[in-house]
């Protein structure tokens, strides 16, 4: 696929076009992943070539439309007693494909990726995606790996803020890009009628009930039981909550949470569905998206693709939720874990005028347009990209 440049941001002395690999352990679906396919086309718009190491998954159809080259490798594997071959492997991987810069996305393939780079001379980047929490010395140990790269990339500044805490020496190779969100697909005037009469209908949502919207995977700590002990202290108003992707959870963990809702008296009032495909259109249905999250979030995509949408966000505040949510102007930031303020503030986002509710989804539309689009994103990573190449290069001459 040829693929005219939109900048030669990433071209090299002389025009060489170099070749970036992102290596992450699987291309199943999330953020990470859709992420990397975001920086792959960045990378070709740019002026370089793309190459994607993991060991597959559903995500890589997306890397094939852009002509993007896959390599299938178990760099996902956390045996220790395997990375030697593995390396081995992706070391002739690197080598084939001319590779000028390799980039991690996650802490085993830091450990396999790094010590291959470094002894081809090609410069590293990382991203470090999670809360990078350590609990123990050898966790500490495990997790370090991430950081000794040439630069760290941090998805929000309380993940910077955890690293720099934890870690002596990152500071000055420490660099905050928030994750973006594709303004373009997450835009409600493109989300046509037909779309949103497919979601309502799959739901079999009532026409006069208002929409409370909390997807997030299953798993305890996103704040499904606390979302439902919120909602239990407004059951007096109308309103049907869907716990989008909760459906997809472990049989237990279903069976608990519904039966959770039922001891609130909250049974017919909330719906547990699995991941949907078309999440723009689900959100359009949506009066108010809530992301309780227990634990901080490291920085919390849905927020982003809510606001996008012109939906009211509910978040506790804690984590990135503080990064990407502006308090009473695009959403509301509850007290972390506190029932009674969380659901305040749902109801707020429930009563609020049609007046109010339009100048809050433009005020939501804006914020994310001017500071979190994934344009924003790539640009400031083919930034980073660009220093850290040309610092090898100089590096590499000055050993030659």
């Amino acid at each position: 696929m040829t693929v005219t440049p939109k900048s030669n941001l990433l071209r090299q002395r002389g025009g060489k076009v170099p070749t970036i690999v992102q290596i992450l352990p699987a291309m199943v679906r999330g953020g990470v992943e859709r992420g990397t396919v975001e920086t792959a086309d960045a990378i070709r718009r740019h002026g370089g070539r793309a190459v994607v190491v993991s060991c597959g998954g559903p995500m890589v159809r997306y890397l094939d439309r852009l002509g993007v080259t896959h390599h299938r490798l178990d760099v996902h594997s956390k045996n220790p007693f395997r990375w030697l071959q593995i390396r081995r492997q992706l070391k002739a991987i690197l080598v084939s494909e001319g590779a000028d810069l390799v980039h991690v996305r996650s802490r085993v393939p830091a450990w396999v990726a790094l010590p291959a780079a470094t002894a081809l001379g090609i410069g590293t980047i990382s991203t470090v995606h999670g809360r990078f929490v350590t609990k123990s010395a050898f966790k500490r140990f495990y997790n370090a790996k991430l950081l000794k790269t040439d630069h760290v990339i941090a998805i929000s500044n309380y993940v910077k803020e955890l690293i720099a805490s934890q870690y002596v020496g990152v500071d000055e190779r420490l660099t905050v890009v928030h994750r973006g969100v594709d303004t373009d697909l997450f835009n409600p005037e493109k989300v046509n009628q037909t779309r949103i009469i497919n979601f309502v209908d799959s739901m079999a949502i009532p026409e006069d009930a208002p929409v409370i919207m909390l997807p997030a995977r299953a798993t305890a700590w996103k704040g499904h039981q606390i979302l439902l002990q919120a909602l239990a202290k407004i059951k007096d108003q109308p309103f049907i909550c869907l716990m989008v992707g909760a459906g997809d959870g472990k049989p237990a963990f279903v069976s608990e949470l519904v039966r959770f809702g039922q001891q609130l008296g909250l049974e017919g009032r909330f719906r547990l569905t699995p991941i949907v495909d078309d999440m723009p259109a689900a959100l359009m249905v949506a009066d108010v998206v809530v992301m309780p999250s227990i634990t901080p979030e490291p920085f919390g995509r849905v927020a982003l693709e809510a606001q996008a949408m012109g939906r009211p966000v509910v978040a506790f505040e804690h984590g990135g939720a503080i990064e990407s949510i502006k308090h009473g102007e695009t959403g509301w930031l509850a007290i972390p874990r506190d029932v009674n303020s969380l659901a305040a503030a749902v109801k707020a986002a429930l009563d609020l005028s049609p007046r109010k509710r339009k100048s809050l989804a433009n005020a939501a539309r804006q914020h994310i347009e001017a500071h979190f689009s994934t344009e924003t994103m790539c640009r400031e990573t083919m930034k980073i990209y660009r220093r850290v190449l040309d610092q090898n290069a100089v590096k590499q001459g000055e050993k030659r």
